[in-house]
This record gives structure tokens, C-alpha cells and sequence, in this order.
């Protein structure tokens, strides 16, 4: 349960740095974007998994990018639904789509599903003498 809450959470930070950064996209009041956040995790869980299946051919010929598109359409999608969620055609849903997946994989790889920060500390041995 609390790792379903972080990554709400990633979400919401990366949809609302999409909405600050990417002009195009507007979050007009917060619960618009916190209805946008909701939306967008709901159809990333259930919707995206079968789009990637069904259009797995042109991700694997376009090594990959065509996943972007897909996180832009469903982009396109949230703002179609969510009343004070506005993005002004496909170019700044695909900017949108890309800084939202890169913010989330950047938190997410930061945070632990515990809700820790982690860090990784690598300590170097002192060197063994050999006689």
C-alpha cells in the first residue's frame, strides 16, 4: 500500500513539473491536477500494458520511441477527461509525456518502495599486502 502511495506521489510531482516547465500544458487548480495525477496512474496501469502488446512491433522498429507516442496519446487522453487539465496539441503532450517519464524514473529509482530514500555507498577495501 505505501508503494502504490509514493508512486502516486512520483506521479503527481512529475504532472505538476510537466504543467510548470512544458508550455502547452496547464493545471488550472490543484484537484484538476490531482484528478489528472489519478486518471494517468489509472490508465498507465490498466490501459498502457495493452497498448504496448498491441503496438509491439512498432515499438521493437522504432527501438523504443514509439512508446513515447503512446504516453502522449494517453496524455492527450487525461487532458480529454480531466476538466482544468489542458494540453494544446501533440507536441506538448509529447514533451509532457517525456518529462513526466523521466521525472518518474528518476524518483522512483531514488525512492524505496518502503518509503526510504536510498542511498548507495560503496566503501573500497584497503589494499592487501602481499608477501
Amino acid at each position: 500500500m505505501r508503494g502504490l502511495l509514493i508512486r502516486f506521489g512520483v506521479t503527481g510531482v512529475a504532472v505538476f513539473l510537466a504543467g510548470q516547465i512544458v508550455p502547452g500544458i496547464t493545471v488550472e487548480t490543484f484537484s484538476a491536477g490531482m484528478a489528472a495525477v489519478i486518471v494517468l496512474a489509472f490508465l498507465n496501469a490498466l490501459v498502457r500494458p495493452i497498448l504496448y502488446l498491441f503496438s509491439l512491433p512498432f515499438i521493437i522498429l522504432s527501438l523504443g520511441l514509439f512508446m513515447v507516442i503512446i504516453n502522449a496519446l494517453l496524455l492527450h487522453l487525461v487532458a480529454f477527461l480531466v476538466k482544468g487539465f489542458i494540453v494544446d496539441g501533440f507536441w506538448p503532450s509529447v514533451w509532457g509525456a517525456l518529462i513526466i517519464s523521466v521525472t518518474s524514473t528518476i524518483l522512483t529509482l531514488w525512492v524505496s518502495e518502503q518509503g526510504h530514500v536510498e542511498m548507495v555507498v560503496r566503501r573500497s577495501k584497503p589494499p592487501r599486502i602481499v608477501n
